[in-house]
């Protein structure tokens, strides 16, 4: 096809130049009264008819197939224009009879493109037919006709597609109809009141016709489901979505229809892996846009309570740390990834909601590490530990199993740190009435100093470098952050205490570098002097 296209490219454009020049000249005899409407519906079938004739004559001598071929598409877009006309643009006919037309063009069409693989001919036509309702811009409500006028030309042009693996149709027939249909939503202006309006009826349709072409154009490439299907199938849920929420804006919470969509995205990736046996990026990516979808849809559970941060927490934590095991389990690579990025898109929510979110107190009493909020700190430490030590995701022996553990690792710490940190904000909330902010902030100092403390510990433990050097980093911006912000005020004595404090520590983090050197035997390895 590509081929084709470099070679007749200046052809097609002709076609679209002459077929909007017919369009115009309907247009505009219309406005100035020249003649009448059963005239121009008579002019437009008679100029497609024969030009139909021609093509076909073109064909029948064996000249040129690809001259053949344009003429052939040309007269099928005129007699589309003139269907576009009679029974959209100005509603003369009745949905009926635009069906029986646009079957006996349509069917035509295909046969002939089957039979002699005019591959050519079917993107002419497909273009013509896409292009006529778009530049008729009615002037009354013909949607039910439009409908059919779509349905008919999808319904054959993405038959054909699979048939002949021409690829280039169903995309072309995809993106054309939902580019009408936008068109057409914003010049008509539908009302969009109740469940169940006629706009949303034929987004749906339209979301469901392309969700199974694209299945069974996938299963009919050998069971492939990568590609350009994939692709469309995705967008073709997404811009469903868009149009879903708003029309339904009124109606329906925007999180239930994207909860419904989710689940429908999870459900395909499902059936994909049953069909394929293994997990493959069409089924993946299906499965995580459907997690990324219900933790999106999560956003408005817990509506009008003041937990409804935990709860999310709570909620989708459960979920990344129930697909951590099952992936573990059931050696699922699918499942370990979306519970990655269930566990990695809900740590950031967490990071983002917390400052603001309720402590969580057990029976009305704050207890320090012992509440809701410290909980939801505990429950993403924990499972990005899991990954840490299980080699989640990569299950290997190489140098990049070895790195995806190491960061799954430090992004935990992190979370350590700001469970230390919340914590602690929170005791001087609840146990001290008046405090200043710098006693605060001097008792943070000295509880990220004890961390980095911790960091080089574990890294000495678990022989592992890159804790010492993330260690040593949390280290120095607690020596910036006592020196150059914590040495203001008037709490003297309990700076002093706070320096002596961090003295200490970077004492004894010196004593363990200089064990951990001695007992490796390799000097070179120290990378830092504590």
């Amino acid at each position: 096809m590509e081929t084709i296209v470099r070679k007749h490219w200046t052809s097609l454009l002709g076609v679209l130049f002459v077929l909007s020049a017919f369009i115009t000249l309907f247009k505009y005899s219309l406005d100035e009264g020249w003649i009448t409407d059963v005239m121009k519906i008579g002019f437009g079938l008679l100029c497609g008819t024969g030009l139909s004739v021609a093509g076909l004559e073109a064909s029948r001598k064996r000249r040129s197939a690809y001259v053949s071929q344009i003429v052939l598409g040309l007269g099928a877009c005129v007699l589309y224009a003139t269907f576009s006309f009679a029974g959209i643009y100005y509603g003369l006919w009745s949905p009926m009879t635009v069906l029986i037309g646009m079957t006996a063009v349509t069917a035509g069409v295909t046969a002939f493109s089957y039979r002699f693989g005019s591959r050519l001919l079917m993107n002419i036509s497909l273009a013509g037919g896409l292009l006529s309702p778009l530049l008729m811009q009615p002037e009354t409500d013909q949607v039910f006709s439009l409908f059919i006028y779509l349905f008919v030309i999808n319904a054959a042009f993405f038959s054909i597609s699979v048939a002949k693996r021409w690829s280039e149709l169903r995309v072309h027939a995809f993106i054309g109809t939902w580019i009408i249909y936008a068109a057409y939503f914003v010049h008509y202006n539908p009302p969009v009141d109740g469940l169940w309006s006629m706009p949303l009826r034929y987004a749906l349709a339209a979301f469901a016709f392309y969700a199974i072409g694209f299945m069974i154009a996938s299963w009919r490439s050998n069971r492939c489901f990568d590609g350009w299907s994939m692709y469309l199938s995705l967008a073709n849920g997404i811009l469903f979505g868009c149009w879903a929420i708003n029309i339904l804006q009124d109606d329906l919470p925007y999180s239930v229809v994207i909860a419904l969509l989710g689940a429908v995205f999870i459900g395909t990736g499902m059936f994909m892996l049953r069909l394929v046996g293994k997990a493959d990026s069409a089924s993946v990516s299906h499965m995580l846009a459907g997690m990324l979808l219900l933790l999106l849809a999560s956003s408005s559970l817990g509506s009008g309570l003041e937990a409804k941060p935990l709860v999310n927490v709570f909620v989708w934590g459960g979920i990344a740390g129930l697909l951590a095991l099952v992936g573990q389990v059931k050696h699922w690579m699918s499942a370990a990834i979306a519970s990655v990025v269930i566990w990695t898109v809900v740590g950031i929510y967490w990071f983002v909601e917390t400052w603001d979110a309720p402590r969580g107190e057990w029976f009305g009493t704050f207890i320090p590490f012992l509440n809701w909020g410290a909980m939801a700190w505990v429950l993403l430490a924990a499972i990005g530990f899991y990954y840490a030590m299980r080699g989640i995701v990569v299950r290997s022996t190489d140098n990049s199993a070895y790195v995806m553990s190491m960061l799954f690792a430090l992004l935990s710490h992190l979370i350590v740190g700001g469970l230390l940190t919340v914590q602690i904000q929170n005791v001087f909330l609840v146990y001290f009435d008046e405090y200043s902010d710098q006693l605060l902030q001097l008792s943070l100092t000295v509880s990220w100093g004890i961390y980095a403390l911790l960091l080089y510990l574990w890294g000495a433990h678990q022989r592992q470098i890159l804790f010492r050097i993330f260690g040593s980093v949390v280290l120095v911006l607690v020596a910036i952050k006592a020196i150059f912000m914590d040495l203001q005020g008037e709490e003297a004595l309990y700076k002093v205490f706070v320096l002596l404090v961090l003295g200490g520590i970077s004492f004894l983090i010196t004593w363990v570098n200089a064990k951990w050197r001695q007992e490796e035997g390799n000097p070179q390895s120290d990378i830092s002097n504590g």
